[in-house]
């Protein structure tokens, strides 16, 4: 997923004390360089001695993952030289988990096994990255405040020669933020040239030569070192900057210029901005790309495999607590919402193909699953709401039984037995519908949080108390809701990685079934003759949950089961039911 254009500027000001009345005093700090900044804590980075990690790098590793450094310069009026090389060494993320996940489909998920024979080939990116940091191949590796650089090789082989790769990598808050690569790659995913140069980063650490920003460097020097350095650098790269170190001398000279307007300059290497989102650095333009690609194939060569394995990437990033899921998810309908094939089945009366309509469902069941998150915030709900309400207004969006005629019932809830139902004056239910009325659910209810939270809640005095509504006859908890909305609630817990607490509410919706099966076959039983005159020999669900888009039935079965095929959080799911 490597970018092929020119990295842009920062988007903070970083200026020297004292440049102007207007600057944060004492912002920069001088001070003695710290000696050995970029050897491992808690040892001399041979690996023989385990020494406690000092008080500075426990301070430094949390402010470094929670904090901007602007607000950091902001909030002390001065920063000791050795803090701020803490504060940039620990910035960089310390997981590879991130790292396969924007490298390669399906990075140690559940959906692994989706891909068959194609599954090395999808993680080729982050693979490759690990053979090449294994065999040598990163070199030059730099990082200048918060910003690390490269050099990656491909070795040659019998088919093409040897390719050198300058690659950089900015980031924040343990998050990488932005990529360059010149190997030009074009796909979704990192390349393997820029896996290997942050897995270096993580796996080692005391081998990087670690800097302050540059506006550091350049605050420490005087007005002959400064015009030595600027024309040094030119002349080494004239060819590619004089232009452009020409236009800006003549807009500093000029005392009207919008550059004079500002106080500071732009510095790359300084960190984020307060107003920065912190989040993965994500190739918009090449999820879209790719999303257009696959549905203009209309179905061939493998195109619903690969936009299948695309919304399993969106769950692997919701189990992370990714704000990227919503993100790709939203890039993902954009391009869906676009395709023209929606406003020709809309004029012929045609509907789509089943294929096409099992991925508007998984669309739609994503979207639920997003807005279910139980810790989302109402403002993230308020625009997810506004977002789902635009698309569910398009006149070419698919509707939710999958015809544009009126030829089906709205199956949404059950019916009435025995009234017709004024299908006419009913509105017709989109894809989103259900998105749209779940953002207005919410996880307050004290018996759900209860069931969520507990192995052992229960209340045994509800023993002898057949109508008792919140447990059962065993002290079991109930929960009676819509049975696809409830499932609903059971796949966000487990799309949001909360595995423990999405079997415990499965448990209860299940023994809710069973007991509503119990009362519809006593009552079945009590009224059996009346019944029968009627011609009523059964108790029929007129939704159906077998084919369902949310899938309710599926959803329970794989929550249950999770824990016994011992996967990654089976081990972790199991119940102390004594």
């Amino acid at each position: 997923m490597a970018e092929r254009v020119q990295q842009p500027p920062a988007k903070r000001l970083c200026c020297r004390p004292g440049y102007n009345p207007a600057c944060r005093q004492g912002q920069r700090a001088g001070g003695v360089l710290c000696g050995g900044a970029g050897s491992a804590p808690g040892g001399s980075g041979n690996g023989k001695t385990h020494n406690p990690e000092s008080l500075l790098d426990i301070a430094a590793r949390r402010v470094a993952e929670k904090w901007p450094f602007q607000r950091v310069e902001e909030r002390f009026e001065r920063i000791p030289e050795p803090v701020q090389r803490r504060i940039v060494y620990w910035s960089f993320p310390r997981s590879e988990k991130e790292i396969c996940m924007y490298s390669s489909f399906n990075a140690g998920g559940e959906e692994s096994g989706t891909n068959g024979d194609n599954n090395d080939e999808t993680q080729l990116p982050f693979l490759r990255g690990v053979t090449l940091l294994e065999g040598g191949w990163v070199d030059n590796v730099l990082q200048v405040g918060f910003h690390l650089s490269g050099t990656v090789t491909d070795p040659a082989t019998p088919s093409a020669p040897e390719l050198v790769c300058s690659v950089s990598v900015s980031f924040d808050r343990c998050k990488i933020t932005a990529v360059t690569c010149t190997c030009g790659n074009k796909d979704i995913f990192y390349c393997a040239h820029v896996v290997a140069l942050s897995l270096y980063r993580v796996r080692k650490p005391e081998q990087v030569k670690l800097h302050l920003p540059i506006s550091e460097t350049l605050f420490q020097m005087s007005r002959d070192q400064l015009q030595k350095f600027v024309q040094y650098l030119i002349s080494v790269h004239h060819t590619e900057v004089l232009p452009t170190a020409q236009k800006l001398a003549d807009e500093i000279l000029s005392q009207n210029s919008e550059i004079n307007q500002v106080h500071g300059a732009p510095d790359p290497t300084a960190g984020a901005s307060v107003d920065d989102e912190n989040c993965w650095h994500l190739d918009e333009e090449q999820v879209q790309e790719q999303v257009k690609l696959f549905l203009s194939q209309g179905g061939y060569h493998g195109s619903g495999k690969q936009l299948n394995l695309l919304f399993s990437k969106v769950r692997e990033m919701l189990k992370m607590r990714d704000s990227n899921g919503a993100r790709m998810l939203t890039l993902i309908t954009e391009q869906f919402m676009a395709d023209p094939r929606l406003a020709l089945w809309r004029q012929q009366g045609t509907t789509m193909t089943d294929k096409y309509r099992q991925l508007w469902d998984e669309l739609g069941a994503l979207w639920m699953c997003i807005v279910l998150n139980p810790h989302c915030k109402s403002e993230q709900k308020s625009s997810w709401l506004r977002q789902l309400r635009r698309w569910n207004s398009v006149d070419v969006c698919p509707w939710e039984d999958g015809n544009h005629g009126n030829e089906l019932p709205n199956l949404t809830h059950s019916l009435p037995q025995g009234a017709h139902g004024n299908q006419e004056m009913r509105p017709h239910r989109t894809v989103f519908t259900r998105a749209i009325e779940a953002c207005d659910l919410h996880w307050q209810d004290r018996h759900l949080q209860h069931i969520i939270a507990s192995d052992l809640y229960a209340n045994y005095c509800y023993h002898d108390n057949q109508d008792g509504s919140l447990f059962d006859t065993r002290g079991w908890p109930l929960w009676h809701e819509h049975v696809p909305t409830a499932c609903a609630r059971v796949d966000a817990l487990r799309s949001h990685g909360y595995p423990r607490e999405a079997l415990r509410l499965a448990i209860a919706v299940v023994n809710t079934l069973r007991r509503q099966q119990q009362r519809q076959l006593e009552h079945f039983r009590r009224h059996k003759k009346e019944l029968l005159h009627k011609g009523h020999t059964s108790i029929t669900n007129m939704e159906g949950w077998v084919g369902h888009p949310l899938d309710p039935i599926g959803t329970l079965f794989s929550t249950l089961t999770e824990p016994g095929r011992g996967g990654e959080e089976g081990s972790n799911t199991c119940l102390d039911l004594s």
